[in-house]
């Protein structure tokens, strides 16, 4: 005997209590709450020691210039690290021309007065790259309830609505059910072209200028499905 499936098992109308399903959405614009950075140090040489030297100095330096954000810091964190060959594409067997070697880390921050600035001097480095801003809420944000809460009220009154105009009101709530919250997608603005003027400066030997980033307006939304038993209505 084949179960019933979710959609069998859902509560019927009937006529002495007729069944209203309505859907609640809500949308809010909200100031994001983290900002996260992505950093990834490279070295190349044609020894591996070197090499690998020469990562690991370069990685400290980034770890050191981040962490003296200190509060402005949420989190630091070290990601894929790679140390690879590479083989030149003339004669015979295996010839390693140079190493190149990786390490990417990810900064998390709360202040964004110090993000132009932090993500200019990381620029400023040797051989560091600078992804992001990628800008978000926090996992724990109230914003999230917020915006669920929004979605329910609207879903009850669009059933009392549809309710009074059959000449009823509703009777109970018989299934309230999370139909999905969206965002806030992490937005990533490039860098672009201020990062592209970093890059001429540092070959002149120029000072560069802090990025100039202001944080964008997030959305989220929140979306869920009502199920209400109405009064018989008098038609």
């Amino acid at each position: 005997m084949t179960a019933p499936s979710p959609q069998d098992r859902r509560p019927a109308g009937t006529p002495e209590a007729p069944l209203l399903v309505v859907r609640g959405e809500a949308e809010l614009e909200v100031e994001p709450e983290l900002v996260r950075i992505g950093v990834t140090v490279s070295a190349r040489g044609r020894d591996r020691r070197s090499t690998l030297d020469d990562l690991t100095r370069r990685n400290t330096a980034a770890l050191d210039l981040i962490k003296s954000y200190g509060e402005a810091v949420a989190r630091l964190s070290t990601g894929a690290f790679s140390i690879a060959p590479e083989f030149t594409d003339r004669g015979r067997g295996e010839r390693v021309r140079n190493y190149q070697g990786r390490v990417q880390l990810t900064a998390e921050l709360t202040d964004f007065t110090v993000l132009g600035e932090l993500a200019t001097r990381l620029a400023d480095l040797e051989l560091t790259q600078v992804d992001g801003p990628w800008w978000s809420l926090r996992p724990d944000s109230p914003v999230h309830g917020e915006a669920r809460r929004q979605a329910v009220a609207e879903a009850v009154q669009r059933a009392r609505e549809y309710a009074s105009a059959l000449g009823t009101s509703l009777a109970a709530l018989v299934e309230l059910a999370d139909t999905g919250i969206d965002g806030p997608q992490p937005r990533r603005p490039a860098f672009g072209g201020a990062v592209r003027r970093m890059a001429a400066a540092a070959e002149i030997a120029e000072p560069a200028e802090p990025l100039d980033l202001e944080p964008p307006q997030l959305r989220v939304a929140a979306q869920v499905s009502a199920r209400f038993t109405m009064a018989p209505p008098e038609l």
